[in-house]
């Protein structure tokens, strides 16, 4: 029997010219981790390890991790862990559970770079031959564009929202370029009631991106600014505390989207609050109906990405005029299991600034 999760993978392969982007093909995922620990701090390291080693071993979708020392610099260690499929471990990253059980690698760790990539291919022993059903890769390895997309969200506490958003409205655009290999492309903010979420294009090195735009002048300025508005409290000048805020408030990019040879539309944002723990499901849903949209040349959708982290659910779309995506499938199926998944109906954003860079 072919189950739902099943469906959506064949038809995510299907359309894989035109998806850049997904986790919802069904393929395990391997994640590696490079981590830099202070000198001395090994022991210490290895022990917060051997605790997240114990705990993570039963989180639904792991499958196995090793732990690794570098041969040239004992200070450099990486951790690789695979999984069913991506979903599963998204999940687990993104939630409260995953930024408790870390918290004791991080007075031990100096930096740490995590990524994550689907099984396209792989060479195993005649044991692995026997057995092709369960090796879940990749079908077809996806074409990109080049560009990296990320958000932030967070929320701000009720009744501030007219001045947070002039705040965030009124400043200078950062340095577009980063270094020789990384610049930013487009950055587009939306609000919907109190929660805020940016939306950020990047060729190149997400990470140093988003490094290089916090040691900005003009956005440290906007961020001091609007701090006395935040639900959740955050010292900028405190390593630890602007570590924590940045990790709730990522929300990343679950699946892209692009219909062949379109140019550029009109920038929208929905908010779909999801039912608790339906998130993942519903963004599932999204990408499918998304997929099937951009196959269709009479749909108004030029691209798609939906972002998701827990129960909340973006999702971003160009549109070919300003009359503006639909918040549900045309699929009256897919539709009305979306409706069943939502705590409260989807709700367009106000686009607060959508700044793009020269030569983007």
């Amino acid at each position: 029997m072919t189950t739902t999760s099943e469906r959506l993978s064949e038809t995510a392969r299907e359309v894989s010219k035109r998806v850049s982007q997904s986790v919802f093909d069904g393929s395990r995922l391997r994640v590696v981790l490079l981590v830099d620990v202070y000198d001395g701090a090994q022991q210490q390291f290895l022990e917060a390890y051997e605790q997240l080693c114990n705990q993570v071993a039963s989180v639904p979708g792991h499958v196995s991790d090793q732990l690794c020392q570098s041969i040239e610099n004992p200070s450099q260690w990486l951790i690789t862990s695979e999984w069913e499929s991506a979903p599963p471990f998204l999940t687990w990253v993104n939630s409260e559970e995953h930024v408790q059980m870390v918290e004791p690698l991080h007075s031990c760790v100096r930096d740490t770079r995590s990524l994550r990539f689907h099984v396209v291919r792989e060479t195993g022993g005649a044991a692995d031959q026997d057995r092709p059903g369960e090796r879940r890769l990749q079908a077809h390895p996806r074409i990109g564009d080049g560009v990296i997309r990320h958000a932030l969200t967070f929320t701000v506490r009720p009744g501030t929202e007219e001045k947070v958003a002039k705040i965030l409205s009124d400043y200078a655009s950062p340095k577009a370029q980063v270094d020789a290999t990384t610049r930013l492309c487009r950055t587009s903010l939306f609000m919907q009631g109190n929660r805020v979420v940016r939306a950020i294009e990047v060729r190149g090195d997400l990470l140093a991106a988003l490094r290089h735009v916090a040691r900005q002048p003009e956005v440290r300025a906007v961020e001091e600014a609007i701090n006395p508005y935040l639900e959740q409290d955050r010292d900028l000048d405190d390593q630890e505390s602007a570590r924590m805020f940045f990790t709730r408030a990522a929300l990343p990019a679950v699946h892209h989207v692009s219909a062949e040879g379109q140019p550029e539309g009109f920038r929208q944002a929905l908010c779909y609050p999801a039912r608790p723990g339906r998130g993942m499901r519903l963004a599932e849903l999204l990408a499918q109906a998304d997929s099937a949209a951009a196959e269709d040349p009479a749909s108004p959708l030029l691209r798609s990405t939906v972002f998701q982290r827990d129960d909340v659910v973006v999702r971003l779309v160009d549109v070919r005029d300003e009359r503006g995506a639909e918040a549900l499938p045309a699929d009256a199926r897919l539709a009305a299991e979306v409706r069943e998944l939502l705590e409260a109906e989807a709700t367009p954003m106000d686009l607060i600034t959508d700044r793009r860079s020269p030569d983007a």
